[in-house]
């Protein structure tokens, strides 16, 4: 396979030794998210004395802690959206290695017992064929050895793109928009998988209804974040 559809660098397109990922030249240029950072959600922030982003300050969000791994811009952007839309599915398994290298040990120190995916909503899996979420949470499952649960989190209606809508949109839109299975056995901590981080109105509602369901403490993890203030 490897000789028929060799891996590639997800943000250049270059051809790499199998098991390579990203290669050295990308990597070096890659927008990291450095200190000093939002103790909640983990967007930069202007100044050490600023503890938390203009929209966690704004509003009391349902998860304990959250982290990813860049900045939202290219050439991040490109990458996530040929991951999304253009069916570089192997992706997944080079972005959750990442993932697991990089914050591995800061999911253990959080006693991480579930991995679950973002849902999308069953239209969009139709049209889409896969969940980029679901992709990320089960490869980082395979890469730390922590349960990834599928079909825990599902949505009971289709929503807009939060991308198209203002902050009290993007809340409305929300509304009733997620659910969980009743078979499910909620453990204390679980972490939430996605692609991007905006304002956190998604994984807010995800958050409390998976803690109404049981579940005491949430953490998210995503590819990219927007930037703070």
């Amino acid at each position: 396979m490897d000789l028929l559809y060799p891996p590639v660098c997800p943000f250049c397109g270059k051809i790499q030794k199998p098991g390579t990922g990203i290669c050295d030249s990308c990597r070096e240029k890659l927008p990291a998210i450095r200190e000093p950072r939002c103790m909640k959600c983990g967007k930069p922030v202007k100044t050490w004395e600023k503890e938390y982003c203009c929209d966690c300050e704004r509003r009391r969000l349902d998860f304990e802690q959250g982290r990813s791994l860049w900045l939202h811009v290219p050439p991040v952007v490109q990458a996530i959206y040929q991951f999304k839309f253009h069916n570089k599915r192997y992706y997944a398994e080079i972005f959750a290695r990442e993932m697991a290298d990089r914050y591995g040990q800061w999911i253990r120190e959080h006693e991480i017992e579930e991995i679950i995916p973002v849902p999308l909503h069953p239209s969009r899996l139709r049209v889409r064929g896969f969940n980029q979420a679901g992709l990320l949470a089960e490869r980082l499952s395979e890469e730390l050895q922590i349960p990834a649960g599928k079909n825990v989190v599902y949505r009971i209606r289709k929503t807009k793109p939060q991308k198209q809508l203002d902050d009290r949109e993007r809340v409305k839109n929300l509304e009733h928009a997620f659910g969980v299975s009743r078979r499910w056995k909620a453990p204390k901590s679980v972490l939430l998988i996605d692609d991007i981080y905006t304002t956190g109105s998604t994984i807010h509602r995800i958050s409390r209804v998976l803690k109404k369901a049981g579940v005491e403490k949430v953490y998210f993890l995503t590819i990219s974040i927007g930037q703070g203030l």
